[in-house]
């Protein structure tokens, strides 16, 4: 996997948002130096956090459950 680009399309992304929260856009971006595949979301109070899947964790767990790992991490972040 870190030989190619790792992506998501926007209902995949939205389907581990926390409820409330929403996408700033629809496209995430790769970094082929870091192979980490980024996106922002806002929170219900419009805070805006950087969500990180790392290829490394994608191909360990599988892309989806990497990304399920990136937001939960962001979440308990937000929470404080």
């Amino acid at each position: 996997m870190t030989n190619r680009s790792l992506t998501y399309v926007p209902d995949e992304i939205k389907s581990y948002l926390p409820s409330g929260w929403s996408l700033i856009d629809e496209a995430g971006r790769w970094d082929p130096k870091r192979a980490t595949w980024t996106i922002r979301v806002l929170d219900v109070a419009d805070q805006d956090w950087p969500v990180a899947v790392k290829a490394a964790d994608a191909e360990k767990l599988g892309r989806m459950a990497a990304l399920k790992l990136a937001m939960d991490r962001v979440y308990r972040e937000g929470l404080g």
